[in-house]
């Protein structure tokens, strides 16, 4: 019975590990020229909702090392130090909202110093999320005199959509924005054990939007 259930389950994979597919759509919009010299940074920024969400951190942290790692490679100024240190022009009630806000935050002599001392380049705000939505099936579980064991099948949808916006600090301007969706489906079989099939789409869209923000940058 036993090796009956893990063949069950073992083809249950297969099947879905076809299916459980990600969809992936990336697009810039370029206004101008970029490139970063030796020795200059980055600092990413997220940006607040209306609703005053901002997006995830996590998601912050893992585009922040993506793009300080492997071929082109950045150098990324910390988040936190970056904003503890400007503390409080880049909060979310104070930062700039464009970059007629940036110019004027600069002409603080303060400011200007800080971000001229740590060889800053280019501010990159990241908006968006990662939501669950829609699904269906159905789980049941139940404890009997051989143990605990569940049978069913669920899923739901995640979809994670992010935009990146290119501010120059020395140039003062916007030199663009990056847009990545990624939609996928995670499945959850069970029969005996709830084995769950992850579409990741979070991750996915990290690493996408990692890479073509290297792309953009060095032109």
């Amino acid at each position: 019975m036993i090796k009956q259930y893990k063949s069950t389950i073992i083809t249950l994979l297969l099947i879905l590990n076809l299916n459980a597919c990600v969809t992936a759509r990336i697009e810039d919009n370029r206004f101008g020229n970029t490139g970063i010299s030796e020795g200059e940074g980055v600092v990413i920024l997220a940006k607040s909702y209306h609703l005053g969400n901002d997006t995830e951190t996590d998601f912050v942290r893992c585009v922040s090392s993506n793009i300080s790692k492997g071929p082109s490679s950045m150098r990324v100024i910390p988040t936190n130090s970056f904003k503890n240190t400007l503390f409080p022009w880049f909060e979310p009630r104070t930062a700039p909202s464009d970059t007629k806000g940036l110019a004027n935050l600069l002409k603080r002599n303060r400011v200007a110093e800080i971000i001229s001392d740590n060889n800053i380049r280019y501010i990159i705000w990241l908006d968006g999320n990662t939501d669950s939505a829609g699904g269906g099936g159905s789980m049941s579980c139940a404890m009997g005199p051989t143990g605990a064991g569940c049978f069913g099948f669920a899923w739901w949808q995640n979809d994670s959509k992010y935009e990146a916006t290119i501010w120059d600090i020395r140039d003062v301007k916007n030199e663009g924005n990056i847009s990545a969706e990624y939609s996928g489906t995670s499945f959850l079989p069970a029969i005996v054990i709830p084995i769950p099939l992850f579409a990741r789409t979070q991750t996915k869209a990290c690493k996408g939007l990692s890479d073509q923000l290297k792309v953009f940058i060095f032109g």
